[in-house]
């Protein structure tokens, strides 16, 4: 079988040589991951799997352990010899923050290293987004303040959206309906951390390659997000794929239905409309007709057509199975031309893929002309998928390779 190379060219126009600060920084991220894997691990055991020189493994974790990412623990044994002293991630004395931006609610969580949740909480979105912006601000304090123990590396924000990436602002969100808006500068000013701005679907999608169960030995992935719209994160050949302005992805508005439903980008007949959970709702009030229970139906919540699809209510049965109709007409072309060997979808409506899984899988089946072997994998709602996601953009900036020309 033919080897995939990878082949990646040097730009000439941009490129940066090795230094030997770059050897120690690769050095560095190799030891770091290698106690992130293999914890708790002695000196010696990282000198035997890295290859690296037993001086320079103790120097650099003499230097992981003064910045707290790593911390010493309970002594090995050995049948001989001195007791190596075990080293293993700082998960309790580091915290990341992470936001979850929606256009109805945000989530902010506080996770240490091992990526485990200590404390979390809701808040409303809203419109304004100056108003949201000091309540966010006044929130995080309140966290930071009941946790004073804690040495905050980071802050990371799945929007639901896309990021410039020279700027670093919010340009394209049309569910949240805000102008281009400076989150990342404001909330640093006002905070004092570093922060990482991410589309969710990229945010989910480097969790999965960072320790998700999916994406291990993975180098082809898609991440799928379906809740008021549809984002699409792209791992591929091991890299995130963002393209020149970051804007990569937006799968979510091309057209799938001519002269379908309007768009809150402007367009007609985008995939989102015909397959997020919105579309899911207005399928349901439109079975209603009109009349009061038509009015009444226009407070449901997608959770709510979910409940009553579980109870037999045949007209939410009739919209979950066309949003599904609709999630793999999309499905199909993400896997006609990409060809991943994984699609994660995250969503509520995983919670009801005993129903509209069948109908994905025959759709994705009967339009894809290629034999791609891509597994369509579903995520657990409970496991929070999103907020590990914000605490993957940090994380990644530190166990992740460098970036290289």
């Amino acid at each position: 079988m033919a080897e995939n190379t990878n082949v990646r060219k040097i730009d000439l126009n941009n490129f940066q040589v090795a230094t030997s600060e770059t050897a120690r920084d690769i050095n560095r991220r190799i030891v770091l991951n290698l106690i992130r894997k293999h914890q708790p691990i002695s000196r010696a055991g990282l000198s035997r799997r890295s290859g690296l020189q037993r001086s320079t493994v103790s120097a650099i974790t003499e230097a992981l352990i003064a910045e707290r990412w790593v911390t010493e623990g309970a002594i090995g044994r050995l049948p001989r010899g001195r007791s190596p002293t075990l080293l293993h991630l700082n998960g309790s004395r580091t915290g990341i923050i992470g936001i979850n931006i929606r256009p109805s609610h945000t989530r902010i969580a506080l996770a240490g290293l091992d990526t485990k949740f200590l404390s979390s909480e809701s808040m409303e979105t809203g419109t304004d987004p100056k108003r949201f912006l000091q309540e966010l601000i006044r929130r995080i304090h309140a966290l930071m303040k009941a946790y004073p123990e804690i040495v905050y590396e980071g802050i990371g924000i799945a929007l639901p959206g896309r990021v410039d990436l020279s700027s670093k602002r919010l340009v394209f969100a049309p569910n949240l309906g805000w102008e281009s808006l400076a989150l990342k500068d404001l909330l640093e000013q006002a905070i004092g951390l570093p922060v990482e701005l991410e589309n969710a679907a990229n945010a989910c999608a480097l969790a999965e390659l960072w320790g998700g169960r999916h994406g291990e030995g993975v180098r082809n992935l898609v991440a799928v997000t379906i809740s008021e719209g549809i984002g699409v994160g792209m791992i591929l050949n091991g890299q995130l794929v963002t393209g020149s302005t970051g804007m990569a992805g937006e799968f979510g508005h091309v057209t799938v239905l001519e002269d379908g439903p309007r768009c809150h980008c402007g367009n007609r007949g985008c995939w989102e409309v015909c397959a997020s959970n919105s579309a899911a709702v207005s399928y349901y009030n439109e079975n209603l007709g009109g009349g009061r229970a038509a009015r009444t139906a226009a407070a449901l919540r997608f959770d709510d057509i979910l409940h009553l699809a579980r109870q037999g209510d045949s007209k939410a049965e009739k919209a979950l199975d066309r949003m599904a109709h609709y999630l793999g007409c999309g499905l199909a072309m993400l896997t006609t031309g990409l060809a991943p060997d994984i699609i994660v979808l995250i969503g509520e409506v995983t919670r009801a893929w005993e129903r509209v899984g069948p109908v994905v899988n025959r759709v994705i089946k009967e339009r894809s002309p290629t034999p791609v072997p891509t597994r369509i994998v579903p995520t657990d709602p409970d496991m929070e998928p999103r907020l590990r996601g914000t605490i993957a953009l940090v994380l990644q900036k530190h166990f992740s390779a460098p970036p290289v020309a």
